[in-house]
C-alpha cells in the first residue's frame, strides 16, 4: 500500500511540474501571438499606404505606344 501511495505521490509530482511548464510556455505563446497579431496589422496597414503610393505613380505616369 505505501508503495502504491509513493508511485502515486510521484506520478502527480511529475504531473504538476509538467503542468507548470506548459502553463509557463502557454503563457510565453500567448504573448508572442498577441505581439505577431500587432505587428501583422501595422505591416498590413503599411502595405495598404505602399500600395496606394504605387498606384498613385503609375497613374501619373504618361501612357505610351507599344509599337
Amino acid at each position: 500500500m505505501d508503495a502504491e501511495l509513493t508511485l502515486l505521490e510521484n506520478r502527480l509530482a511529475a504531473l504538476l511540474t509538467e503542468y507548470r511548464g506548459l502553463h509557463l510556455e502557454n503563457r510565453e505563446l500567448t504573448t508572442r501571438v498577441a505581439t505577431l497579431q500587432a505587428e501583422n496589422a501595422r505591416m498590413t496597414e503599411k502595405l495598404g499606404v505602399v500600395t496606394a503610393r504605387v498606384e498613385a505613380l503609375l497613374a501619373r505616369l504618361p501612357e505610351g505606344d507599344a509599337a
